[in-house]
Order: structure tokens, then sequence, then C-alpha cells
């Protein structure tokens, strides 16, 4: 995962807006490399409630890009999260080897605490929990 945000970084390192942030703060460079790492890291561990993952980056990087880098900026930035996201549904345990965490379901118990039990790839819920995951289909349709 840290190949695929410093891949980000590198394919638009050359159209970022040179200076500071504010004063003595991180560079515009420090700044969208940060951004594409916290975004990868997010996509890896928290994948079922990150919704629109391209669409949140793009939105936290693109002042540090002139307009007209705008559209490519979006481009890069879509074509290497969804390769990401494709990559994580393929290997469930990327984000266990990623993080060094073990997996847990999305569900809490009755007493309130998370489930610890693993969680199938497809929706993040152990077999205990998926009835939890057709009311989440059920929700979406309607």
């Amino acid at each position: 995962m840290y190949q695929i945000s410093r891949s980000i970084y590198r394919e638009l390192e050359a159209d970022i807006i040179e200076g500071r942030r504010w004063g003595d703060g991180p560079t515009h460079h420090e700044c969208v490399l940060r951004a594409c790492e916290a975004a990868v890291l997010r996509l890896a561990t928290d994948r079922h409630y990150f919704a629109r993952p391209s669409r949140t980056l793009f939105n936290d990087i693109r002042s540090y890009f002139p307009m007209s880098a705008q559209l490519r900026v979006y481009q890069v930035v879509d074509r290497y999260l969804s390769f990401a996201s494709k990559y994580l549904a393929s290997r469930p345990t990327a984000a266990m080897e990623l993080t060094g965490q073990r997996l847990e379901c999305r569900a809490t118990t009755r007493k309130g605490t998370p489930c610890q039990r693993m969680p199938l790839p497809h929706n993040g819920y152990c077999p205990s929990h998926q009835h939890l995951a057709e009311t989440e289909e059920v929700l979406a349709a309607a």
C-alpha cells in the first residue's frame, strides 16, 4: 500500500504549485504526500466506511495544483485508488499485513463491545452477523 501512495505522489509531483502552506508549515509537496498516504491507509483499514476515496483524496489535494492540471490529477487519483480497492478486495488479509492488527467484524455484541471474529472479505461481517449486511443492502436499495 505504501507503494501505491508513493506512486500517486510521484506521478503528480511535477504539477504541484511550489510554496508553503502557512509560513514555516509543511510544503505543498509534503501536504500532497501526507494526504495520499492517509487516503490509502484509510482505504486499507476502513474500506467499508470509505465510500468515495477518489473524490475525498482529490478534494484534499486539489488546491495544490493549477486549474489546468485538475482533470489529470483526478484521473491519476482515481486510477490508483481503483486499483488499490480491487487489490484489497482480492486479498482480504492485505489490511492486516499493512497495519499488523487482526481484522475484526464490523458489528458489535449485545454488550456493546466490538465482535472479535474474523470477517468475511466481501462485506466485513463475520458469519454470525451476515444479517446486518443484508439490511444494509435493503437500505441502500431504498
